[in-house]
């Protein structure tokens, strides 16, 4: 009795899924009980659909739907025989000479044919019946085609759930994508709000520089030499710093798009080492060619910035860091390598770091989200990015962008 309950269950489940037994006749398959009562050339046809107590006429042909108990169905009983039933003369067959449809209690059936249904999952929810109040007979070819007629009954029932289903997907993308505008337009907002609050602090502190700079200009300039070369580099240093507030904005006002423009790297490369000074102190930087390549400056920046900052700061016990940052053509992209003698990423996480807030080392300050912003930034410009062991044992961080 279980395994009879639990095939109610599914065929149920399905059966609901398809939303169609409260439902009024639907005309495509209406058309289709129509075209099978044609085909066998008797007055009466039906689509059932069995659920676990009651059997439900969705469509038919020649006379009124209806619903009746399902130990009163004669599609029941062969409901799950897999090849088309056809009876001559129901009065006759022991399987349904005392049942109701025959009787005369509910009908009068004679000659009887069905196919069940079966749905591309394997469940069986009823089937397509045609049937006469006369003994009748039909070809084989009509036989054939009572199966492929039922087979499109199933046909329509999945076209109508993977339309429903589509239409749902589709309204719950629009709500996204409706949510997402709203985001950045706060985005935008919330840009311009942080970018005044900096501009301002930002543009007292590159007045004072220049202010103290002017003022040391006067004195004794070789006594004076290290102090304006401090200044100039903090001087250029709050320049690059206005002008990556600017970007940002600009970048955030125009909903994340992409300022694609001619970017040499190498020049990329030097402000970056500049602004990694204290991070790189006492480190071993090696820079090799770097290419002229199409994107957007502010975020290759972010990434070079990123992946040398990582270098240097996951370092061997005792060791200095020893950063190597190369390039080399492969096919039609560029590749860009920054290679560390550090601590090294286990083969098992190299994936999991791209992932937003993953850490593998907690002793090493940071919030986890770098390594995912440089993932988004390269593969907004239709690259690829990833990490490998290097051959120091260390980490090659490289990303690839078109040529």
């Amino acid at each position: 009795m279980s395994v009879t309950h639990e095939t109610d269950d599914v065929r149920v489940a399905q059966i609901g899924e398809y939303q169609i037994i409260t439902r009024p006749p639907r005309k495509d398959l209406v058309a289709l009980v129509e075209i099978a009562a044609q085909v066998a050339r008797v007055p009466l046809a039906t689509i059932n659909l069995i659920t676990d107590t009651h059997q439900h006429q969705i469509a038919t042909s020649g006379f009124d739907a209806s619903v009746c108990a399902r130990e009163d169905s004669m599609c029941n009983l062969v409901l799950h025989d897999p090849e088309p039933v056809v009876v001559e003369d129901a009065s006759l067959d022991p399987r349904f000479a005392d049942n109701p449809f025959v009787t005369g209690q509910i009908g009068d059936v004679r000659f009887y044919a069905t196919h069940q249904l079966r749905t591309p999952k394997g469940v069986v929810i009823g089937t397509l019946c045609v049937f006469d109040t006369e003994p009748r007979t039909i070809t084989a070819e009509q036989e054939q085609a009572l199966r492929a007629l039922a087979d499109r009954v199933v046909d329509l029932l999945e076209l109508e759930l993977r339309t429903r289903e589509l239409s749902a997907s589709v309204g719950r993308l629009e709500e996204v994508q409706a949510e997402l505008k709203r985001s950045n337009e706060q985005l935008a907002a919330f840009a311009g709000q942080v970018s005044h609050d900096l501009r301002n602090p930002l543009t007292a502190v590159s007045m004072a520089l220049r202010m103290l700079s002017d003022e040391l200009a006067e004195r004794d300039v070789q006594r004076e030499s290290g102090l304006q070369y401090l200044l100039a580099r903090a001087i250029s240093g709050s320049s690059r710093m206005q002008s990556l507030i600017d970007d940002l904005l600009a970048f955030a006002r125009l909903g994340g798009e992409l300022q694609r423009r001619p970017v040499d790297l190498a020049v990329v490369m030097r402000e970056v080492t500049e602004d990694l000074s204290a991070a790189l102190e006492g480190a071993t930087l090696e820079v090799e060619d770097l290419p002229v390549v199409t994107g957007d400056a502010v975020q290759l920046r972010a990434v070079l910035q990123n992946l040398v900052a990582n270098a240097a700061k996951f370092t061997r016990p005792g060791e200095k860091a020893h950063v190597s940052v190369c390039s080399y053509r492969r096919g039609d992209s560029w590749r860009i390598e920054v290679v560390d003698r550090g601590i090294g990423v286990p083969a098992g996480q190299r994936l999991r770091v791209f992932q937003p807030l993953a850490r593998v080392d907690d002793s090493v300050e940071g919030s986890g989200i770098g390594l995912t912003t440089c993932r988004r930034i390269v593969e907004a410009h239709g690259g690829r990015i990833g990490l490998e062991e290097s051959p120091y044992g260390g980490t090659t961080a490289w990303f690839e962008l078109p040529a």
